[in-house]
Order: structure tokens, then sequence, then C-alpha cells
């Protein structure tokens, strides 16, 4: 790898939970190597946000870094686009009276 190379990666925020830590989770696509059909593969990564920017569903791009942590191994560099999906509130939609069930 060159000096001063930038290795990146992009993917879907899952999960905001942490402090200062986001997991993002990447997808590619490989051709089956029997069947020829492409299948879906997932990486997770663990991501260092200092500000608390993103959000659940957001498409990020991530940047390679020192060790962090024991899983962080990479920080946030930008947002592509932020997700429009709103949180649901707990017990919302739910008729009065209603039993769960």
């Amino acid at each position: 790898m060159e000096r001063g190379r930038l290795v990146t990666a992009r993917g879907t925020v899952v999960e905001n939970k942490m402090n200062k830590t986001i997991v993002v989770r990447s997808e590619i696509k490989v051709k089956h190597p029997v069947y020829g059909k492409y299948v879906r593969r997932f990486t997770k990564y663990y991501a260092h946000d200092e500000k608390g920017e993103a959000g659940k569903g957001d498409f990020v791009e991530l940047a390679a870094t020192r060790p962090m942590s024991k899983l962080k191994r990479w920080r946030l560099v930008r947002i592509v686009t932020r997700s429009t999906a709103v949180e649901p509130v707990a017990g919302a939609g739910r008729a009065e009276g209603e039993v769960k069930g």
C-alpha cells in the first residue's frame, strides 16, 4: 500500500447507541464459485464518530485509522446520505386498552 493512500469503506449505520462509536454494515456481491449465482456478503465495521452525528440508517463513508480500541479500526469521514426513517416511540400505534399478545 502506498504511503498516504486512504483506505475507505462505505456502508449503512446499524447501531449508534455507544458513546462516540457506530457500527457500519457493508455489503458486497460475489459470484458463487460452483453455482454462478451472485451472493450478498456482509461485513461489520466499528467506527469512531467523535461528534456523534451519524444516525441509524445513514449511509456513511469510513477511513482506516490506527487501532482505537479492541474492535475500532475505522473513523467516520462523512455522511453520504441521511436516513429518512423515524424511530418509533414505545407504545405508539396501539389502541387504547389493547393488550399485547
